[in-house]
């Protein structure tokens, strides 16, 4: 593999077969993949070891969960509390991501709700932790395209056979 890509076709099927049917196993993944179980087993520990791989848990619809409400908060803070107030923000079960930005805000969070009227209670929640100041609050009301890096590992790794 080239310096700089990080994974190759051979790295990019595993993690296809592995996103598709995460319960597989190596000795299977082996199989169908036509690759020695050795090579399998030694692709998904570099991949965990150099952290493109960074976990095997279950995905988890929310809105099945009883949280059917997406919104995106933007937050204004103080300059000096990025870090302690994305730690206070992280204690709050209804707020699944929080990214520093740029633009219009410092932070913006992915929450959930189990409706607009608990939307409100989650957004006073966020809004009581100390340091943040503005906040500005889109709801998603549906979604085009679902979290997924399975199309950018496969573009790496075509990246990776020129």
């Amino acid at each position: 593999m080239p310096d700089g890509v990080p994974v190759d076709p051979v790295d990019a099927a595993i993690l296809d077969l592995f996103a598709a049917e995460p319960r597989i196993g190596v000795l299977e993944a082996s199989r169908r993949l036509r690759l020695a179980r050795g090579t399998v087993q030694a692709r998904l520990d570099k991949l965990a070891s150099r952290g493109i791989v960074t976990g095997w848990g279950p995905q988890i619809d929310t809105g099945a969960l009883g949280f059917p409400v997406t919104a995106f908060v933007t937050l204004e803070i103080a300059q000096s509390g990025h870090d302690a107030i994305g730690g206070r923000l992280a204690s709050i079960p209804e707020v699944l991501e929080v990214h520093t930005i740029t633009g219009n805000g410092d932070l913006l969070c992915r929450v959930v709700a189990r409706s607009n009227a608990d939307l409100q209670r989650v957004i006073d929640q966020v809004v009581a932790t100390d340091g943040i100041g503005r906040t500005s609050t889109v709801i998603a009301l549906a979604t085009q395209v679902s979290h997924r890096v399975l199309p950018l590992v496969n573009s790496a790794a075509r990246t990776s056979d020129r």
